[in-house]
C-alpha cells in the first residue's frame, strides 16, 4: 500500500469527520443569539452539551495525524497562520468555557456575557477554519518550506469569502441537528432559522464557486475537467437542495443527513481541488508541500498507521455510544446546563 496517499486519504477523512461532527456544534453556537429567552437558549446547549468535547477529539486527531504523518507541512502551515491559528485556539477556549459557565449563575448580566462569548467565539471559529481553507487552495507564498509574506498575508477577499461560507454552512449544518432536537414554538423557530441559513449557504455557494473557478488555475482544470468527480458535483448540490425540502417536510434525520453528505462532499472537492498539495505555493509550484515530499519516513508512516488501526474503532465506538445515549429531544432538567 502506497503509506503516502494512504495518509493523504486518511487525513480527508479526519476534516470530513471533524466538519461533520464539531460543525454542527459550531452552528448550533452561530445560531445562539436568535433564539429567545433563558429556557430557549439552555436547550441549544444542552444539544450539544454531552458531545461537544467528543465531537473536537477529531480536530486533535486530525492535527496529530497531520504532526506525525506531514511534519513539514503542519511546521510550514502554523508558521504561516500563526495568527489566526492563535485566535482559534482563543475562540476554542471561550466556547468551552461559555458552556460551562454560562448557566452556573442565575444573574440575567452574566448569562447574556457568556451567550454573547458562546455565540461570538463559535463564529470566529467556523470563520478562521473557512478562511484557513480558502488559503490553502489559492495557495501561500511559500518558498523552501518557509512562508514569506506578511503576518497578515492570509487576510484577503477570498479567505474572506471562504470564512464566511463555512459560517453559513456551519448554521445550516447546526439548525439542521436542532430540528431534531427540539420541539413547540422552538422548533417553528429553528425551522425559519434553516431556511435562512440555507438561503445564505446557496448565494455564498455560488459566489464562492465562482470566484474559485475564475482565480485558481488548478481548481478549474480539475473541477471543470470531465470525469467521475462531477458525480460528486451533482450529489453535492442535490444534498445541499434537499435540506430547506426535509425542513419544510418535518424530516429532521433528513436534513441533518443532507447537511452532512453535503459537508463530506465539499471535502472531497476541496482534497481534488488541490491534489496532490497539502499547502500550494503561490511564488512557484515547486515550492508547493505535497503528500509526497513533505512526508515522514515510510517506518513512521507504517508504525503510525497501525496506531491508527487500532485507535480509531475506540473512537468511532466511543462516538456512536454517547450520540445513542442522548439521542432524542431536549426536555430542561434540574441537572442541565
Amino acid at each position: 500500500m502506497d503509506l503516502q496517499l494512504f495518509w493523504y486519504v486518511l487525513l480527508g477523512i479526519l476534516l470530513a469527520g471533524y466538519a461533520v461532527l464539531d460543525g454542527f456544534d459550531l452552528g448550533v453556537g452561530v445560531l445562539h443569539l436568535f433564539v429567545r429567552g433563558d429556557d430557549e437558549r439552555r436547550i441549544l446547549l444542552n444539544a450539544i452539551g454531552p458531545v461537544w468535547d467528543g465531537n473536537e477529539v477529531w480536530l486533535v486527531v486530525f492535527g496529530g495525524a497531520l504532526f506525525a504523518a506531514f511534519p513539514d507541512a503542519y511546521a510550514t502551515g502554523f508558521s504561516a497562520l500563526y495568527l489566526p491559528f492563535t485566535v482559534l485556539l482563543v475562540c476554542l477556549i471561550f466556547r468551552a468555557v461559555a458552556i460551562e459557565f454560562r448557566s452556573k449563575r442565575p444573574g440575567a448580566l452574566w448569562r447574556a456575557v457568556w451567550d454573547w462569548a458562546f455565540a461570538l467565539a463559535s463564529t470566529a471559529t467556523a470563520f478562521l477554519m473557512g478562511a484557513a481553507i480558502g488559503n490553502l487552495v489559492v495557495g501561500m507564498p511559500i518558498v523552501d518550506g518557509r512562508y514569506t509574506g506578511p503576518p497578515l498575508g492570509a487576510v484577503h477577499p477570498y479567505s474572506i469569502l471562504t470564512g464566511a461560507f463555512a459560517v453559513a454552512l456551519f448554521a445550516m449544518h447546526g439548525g439542521a441537528y436542532l430540528l431534531a432536537k427540539t420541539e413547540g414554538e422552538l422548533l417553528k423557530r429553528v425551522q425559519r432559522l434553516v431556511w435562512t441559513a440555507c438561503g445564505l449557504f446557496f448565494t455564498l455557494y455560488m459566489v464562492t464557486t465562482i470566484f474559485t473557478l475564475v482565480r485558481v488555475d488548478a481548481a478549474r482544470a480539475t473541477l471543470l475537467a470531465p470525469g467521475p468527480l462531477w458525480a460528486v458535483v451533482v450529489v453535492n448540490v442535490v444534498a445541499a437542495a434537499n435540506v430547506p425540502r426535509a425542513a419544510y417536510l418535518k424530516r429532521p434525520m433528513l436534513a441533518f443527513g443532507s447537511t452532512a453528505l453535503t459537508i463530506v462532499c465539499l471535502v472531497v472537492l476541496l482534497g481534488a481541488a488541490t491534489f496532490p498539495n497539502l499547502i500550494a505555493s503561490s511564488v512557484a509550484p515547486e515550492h508547493s508541500l505535497t503528500f509526497r515530499n513533505s512526508a515522514s519516513s515510510e517506518a513512521t508512516l507504517a508504525l503510525m498507521r497501525t496506531i491508527a488501526f487500532i485507535g480509531m474503532p475506540f473512537v468511532l465506538a466511543y462516538t456512536a455510544v454517547v450520540y445513542w445515549v442522548f439521542r432524542g429531544r431536549v426536555r430542561l432538567t434540574k441537572n442541565s446546563y
